[in-house]
């Protein structure tokens, strides 16, 4: 007969109730960082007590303290040495990596703790330096991790605390055999953090096979459809789509966009920098010092406009923005939760816009009913008071930036080279024109290298 579970210690109001080491508490107290966010005021009294804990909760909750700050309490006082870790996080992305990094460096510092990110995309030498040195605490994406383990540059077996944050994700992008590696390899009496915004099928076996008798905390529900968040379906005309997504990216304020691919993402960039509108893209193609300084760019108000893939759908955090839209509209309801997860954090208001062509409603009414959320449904044109009422979209500047792309006497993109052209007119395929048998070809192998890109971490 199973061992019945441990009772949870319940939450707590302040952070001056939990037995932090004195350097966090003037840490926290010096970054105006005065009152848990519920999943921390939860999961941290059972985390620092050394339980396994399985936290679900929507992107932009607060998990990264409420992981981070038991991680470093529970370090601290330790020293790594060389190749072999203390404790690790795994993330699924280079800018959730870098996000994690930043916002826990402070309070590694604090206690004199060294970090270490290991991730594709960055030098490798520099990588295996840090850890040759020794770092108490590494975050790592799983293939990179994987890759710097199986050339022993990097031992496992004294990590006994291990964090894996955005677990569904990382099952999603195919890095489950990887994760459980690893996972094979820490030290197998250490503690296991495990925070993810869903609990499906793949996470479910993880908790299983790796979390003994977790405490379990869920805030906000796998919807995401926070109070402090609206939700829009504009339906608008194919041929009209590129103008109206134009209008939205000349609004006063920021926004982030997402298409559906890199290609699309380029095209749209230059044209609306054609139009005068300063924007750029994010996706994988990019390098990691572009896609860092695009981020910066965005983040400290000197962008207005981020054009983006996936890729930037999860775990990346911008202050204050309050408008993300989808220009093509996600695949499945798990992606539309975690691109309008950008908007809307911390308890702040956002907005949530998805352009809708006709051949596109019914799979859009789906998407909403399995995400568990109303939108507001407006059918909207370019140019007219209710695209500026939802959005805050007006006419674009018209003077062309650098990098624009060639347009026609209307301002319209011109050219077969603007692949964004035909965004949302193939039936049963949100977000993508008609192809050709080659073009279609040659998509499928562009996308089948960055699939094989991303099981490397990069």
């Amino acid at each position: 007969m199973p061992e019945p579970k441990s009772p949870a210690l319940p939450p707590v109001e302040s952070f001056s109730e939990l037995d932090l080491p004195v350097e966090l508490a003037e840490t926290l107290s010096s970054l105006s960082v005065t009152k848990p966010f519920p999943i921390q005021a939860a999961t941290l009294p059972n985390a620092l007590a050394g339980r396994d804990v399985l936290g679900r909760g929507r992107t932009g909750s607060g998990k990264t303290l409420a992981f981070g700050l038991a991680l470093l309490a529970r370090t601290a006082g330790r020293t790594a040495d060389p190749k072999r870790p203390l404790a690790l996080v795994l993330v699924p992305t280079r800018e959730l990596a870098q996000q994690v990094t930043e916002a826990l460096e402070p309070y590694a510092a604090a206690l004199r703790l060294r970090m270490a990110t290991v991730v594709g995309g960055l030098s490798i030498g520099r990588q295996v330096s840090a850890l040759r040195t020794g770092a108490e605490v590494v975050v790592a994406t799983p293939g990179r991790l994987s890759d710097l383990v199986g050339r022993r540059d990097v031992h496992l077996e004294r990590v006994r605390i291990t964090v894996l944050d955005e677990a569904d994700q990382m099952c999603d992008m195919g890095f489950m055999p990887q994760v459980t590696e690893i996972l094979d390899q820490v030290h197998h009496a250490g503690q296991r953090m495990l925070f993810s915004a869903t609990l499906d099928r793949n996470v479910d076996q993880l908790v299983r096979s790796y979390l003994k008798d977790p405490v379990s905390h869920s805030v906000d529900p796998q919807a995401g459809a926070v109070t402090t968040m609206d939700h829009h379906v504009l339906h608008i005309h194919a041929a009209d789509k590129v103008s109206a997504a134009t209008e939205i990216a000349a609004r006063d304020k920021r926004v982030l966009m997402f298409l559906d691919t890199k290609h699309g993402v380029d095209q749209f960039v230059k044209h609306l920098r054609a139009m005068g509108v300063r924007a750029e893209g994010l996706h994988s193609g990019k390098a990691q010092h572009q896609r860092t300084r695009t981020l910066a760019q965005f983040k400290s108000g000197e962008l207005k406009v981020l054009v983006a893939t996936n890729v930037a759908a999860r775990g990346i955090h911008v202050d204050d923005l309050d408008l993300v839209v989808n220009v093509d509209p996600p695949a499945d309801h798990k992606d539309y939760l975690h691109r309008g997860g950008r908007t809307a954090r911390a308890g702040e208001s956002g907005k949530v816009v998805t352009l809708v062509t006709p051949n596109q409603r019914r799979d859009m009414v789906r998407l909403m009913a399995d995400a568990r959320i109303r939108p507001t449904i407006t059918q909207v044109r370019s140019g007219e008071a209710a695209l500026s009422r939802i959005t805050g979209a007006k006419a674009a500047p018209g003077v062309p930036l650098a990098g624009a792309a060639p347009t026609d006497a209307q301002g319209r993109p011109s050219g077969t080279e603007l692949g964004f052209r035909g965004m949302g007119t193939r039936p049963g395929r949100p977000g993508r024109g008609k192809e050709s048998r080659k073009t279609l070809e040659a998509r499928q192998q562009a996308e089948a290298r960055r699939a094989a890109r991303v099981r490397r971490g990069i």
